[in-house]
């Protein structure tokens, strides 16, 4: 919050167990993010970390993103195009959700497809189940240019 003519007081700085207990993030989550440049921190005069309220919504931003499957990186992206020191417009909100749907949308079908061939193939490359037979004749798999794990997952569910 700010206080009459735009300043911020210093009463509506937060300190990092109490932002830690709002936003359900670690302590070191938080450190974290600072470091990585995605929220903000003031300093006492004790050197310790204060947090201005709207951090509260970027952390939720950055946990709604992650569950999304975005990357830190991706994160970071987004939260660049959101303003600054201030909270963002619903217009701001609604510019990142249609950023997100395709990406949910492929989600989606990815995780749909490994429901649908759970029961028969994940992708492993294995050669222990029949269908594997059929899946990954001759272990085409273990050549594949796509690296190690579950060559045939979706690579949208391969990442790290």
């Amino acid at each position: 919050m700010t206080g009459r003519g735009g300043t911020v007081r210093t009463t509506d700085l937060l300190p990092i167990s109490e932002v830690a207990a709002r936003s359900g993030f670690a302590a070191s989550a938080l450190r974290y993010y600072e470091s990585e440049g995605l929220i903000d921190a003031q300093r006492s005069g004790g050197n310790q970390r204060r947090y201005e309220r709207n951090v509260l919504r970027r952390l939720a931003f950055i946990r709604a993103a992650s569950n999304v499957g975005l990357t830190i990186t991706e994160i970071r992206e987004e939260l660049d195009r959101l303003p600054h020191g201030h909270a963002p417009k619903r217009s701001d909100w609604q510019d990142i959700s249609n950023h997100w749907r395709g990406r949910l949308n492929e989600r989606i079908e990815a995780l749909e497809k490994l429901r649908d061939n759970l029961d028969s193939c994940i992708g492993c490359g294995c050669l222990s189940l029949d269908t594997c037979a059929m899946a990954n004749p001759n272990d085409i798999a273990a050549a594949r240019a796509g690296g190690p794990g579950a060559a045939y997952l979706p690579p949208l569910l391969r990442r790290p």
